[in-house]
């Protein structure tokens, strides 16, 4: 089991706590199996019961667009062919601290645009062919929104940069 499976489990248990789906016992007890597991087995039925939703953007080759307040879910899955797709995350409506973006871009190209104080970590990108330009820190400022980039990129392109207003 990796630290990414427990941070994920914590996180679900903190989000279904925060919406009121678990009481404060119930969070504490959750909390302490996820924090003391030992294998991904044991986290599991921690989680099972609450909702993991990821949300899946496709296009062949046309153009993925989403800007202003447009609500932005947990997970993002984003694949396109040849297409263009545009995330602007400066605007939207972003209830969570952290967003796990996969990018699945076999010709395309991705830009994505995080608000002032975020951070973009794109560890998990892997461009053969492909270019990926960040220009914004890999970890947020405190209170800032924490981006994780993941996906596969043949010969896409992918460019990050922080929000100009």
């Amino acid at each position: 089991m990796n630290e990414a499976d427990r941070d994920r489990a914590v996180e679900l248990v903190q989000q279904a706590y925060a919406e009121g789906r678990l009481g404060s016992t119930e969070l504490e007890s959750r909390l302490e199996r996820a924090l003391t597991a030992t294998c991904a087995d044991e986290l599991r039925p921690i989680v099972a019961d609450l909702p993991d939703e990821t949300v899946r953007l496709w296009s062949l080759g046309g153009r993925l667009t989403r800007t202003g307040a447009w609500p932005v879910p947990r997970r993002l899955r984003v694949e396109s062919e040849y297409g263009r797709v545009r995330l602007d995350l400066s605007r939207a409506h972003i209830p969570h601290r952290r967003v796990d973006i996969e990018l699945r871009l076999t010709y395309g190209h991705a830009t994505i645009i995080v608000p002032p104080g975020a951070g973009a970590d794109i560890d998990g990108v892997h461009a053969a062919w492909g270019r990926v330009t960040c220009r914004t820190p890999a970890r947020p400022r405190l209170g800032g929104l924490d981006v994780h980039v993941t996906g596969n990129l043949p010969y896409g392109r992918l460019t990050i940069r922080a929000s100009r207003k």
